[in-house]
């Protein structure tokens, strides 16, 4: 395999997930008085994952080939990954920030330019990483550049209430934010089609039953909006009315104020909680980790164990194998997609 074909799908920028409108996913925003929760479907193809604990005080390097951004945590987190470690397709942060990525047909990221690159789940560790609020995402956005053929959108939340989109729309990004964010929910459209969309529903009186990507934006906007005393419960119910049946994989709800994760899975329909208090995230101390649909309910925090590169292999080489058109890739690729956290990271509070 030539080196840059090997960058490509060590970046996990990500080549591996071409042709993937299975990748649909589901955010909506609640509010439980002054308690920001927010709710989130992850649809894709394989159930595996791993719910990481990341670090401050890390120094890492992106795996993009050219001009890879190189960056020090300066908090840590817990996130959701399917496709290796510093790959994570949601997550939040000590200080309440959180994110989760949507398909978006639509997407066009920035042309090359002088910034450095991150793949496009890279970036998400990256903000998790990096930023505090959604105030500081939106302040540094431009400052690294998103680089993949796979077209995502995400939305942001913190703990002071605060929400965003980000998407890149035909090489610009664009953000909604406060008064152009009425509705803070996303699925796979555009977020100006889906105001749209729901503004249409409203003035006819329906609440629409599909499962496309308009329909479960406009039944969760509207859910969302129905007055109820325990957001927890209602982010639940809410995400199994937008879920897809053979698709939607893990069920997580945040609580940003408090720095809980509350999850379920398709494997594991109990509920767990993880509470972000119950960890050390002092970069001198091993990463740990958690199979997402291991057995158990109530709380889990610890139960998490110490993260290994072997680990990580086993998540690589299932998902690859149960996502048809990754099955090709091969081991070197795999086994180079393992390895890269390891072999670029490292504890700059140590030094």
């Amino acid at each position: 395999m030539n080196t840059r074909r090997l960058s490509n799908l060590v970046g996990l920028g990500l080549a591996v997930l071409m042709a993937a409108p299975a990748l649909a996913c589901t955010t909506v925003c609640l509010l439980d008085g002054t308690r920001p929760v927010v709710a989130y479907n992850y649809d894709f193809y394989p159930p595996e994952g791993m719910v990481l604990v990341n670090k401050r005080g890390m120094t890492k390097r992106s795996a993009q080939r050219a001009a890879g951004a190189v960056w020090t945590a300066t908090y840590g987190s817990v996130t959701f990954n399917q496709f290796g470690r510093d790959n994570p397709t949601t997550g939040m942060n000590e200080r309440g920030l959180m994110v989760s990525l949507m398909w978006l047909d639509e997407t066009q990221y920035p042309e090359p330019d002088g910034r450095p690159a991150v793949g496009i789940l890279e970036w998400i560790q990256y903000n998790l990483d990096r930023h505090a609020t959604v105030a500081d995402v939106l302040a540094n956005a431009e400052a690294v550049r998103p680089q993949s053929r796979i077209p995502i959108h995400y939305l942001f939340a913190d703990a002071t209430g605060d929400a965003a989109v980000v998407e890149f729309l035909q090489g610009k990004l664009v953000t909604h934010r406060g008064s152009g964010l009425p509705v803070r929910a996303l699925a796979n459209s555009t977020y100006a089609d889906s105001l749209a969309w729901l503004e249409a529903v409203t003035h006819r009186g329906i609440v629409p039953t599909s499962l496309a990507s308009l329909d479960r934006f406009a039944r969760a906007a509207v859910l969302a909006r129905a007055p109820g005393d325990n957001a927890i419960a209602r982010g639940f119910d809410i995400l199994k009315t937008v879920a897809q049946p053979n698709l939607t994989r893990w069920s997580i709800v945040y609580d940003l104020r408090a720095g809980e994760i509350h999850f379920r899975t398709e494997t594991g329909p109990g509920i767990r909680r993880v509470a972000l208090s119950g960890f050390d995230f002092s970069c001198g101390t091993p990463v740990r980790m958690r199979d997402v649909a291991a057995a158990g309910a109530g709380d889990v925090t610890r139960d998490f164990t110490d993260y290994t590169p072997a680990a990580n292999r086993a998540l690589i080489e299932a998902t690859f194998t149960k996502t048809e058109f990754l099955r090709g890739i091969s081991a070197e690729a795999r086994d180079a997609a393992a390895a890269h956290p390891g072999a670029t990271s490292s504890c700059a509070a140590a030094r």
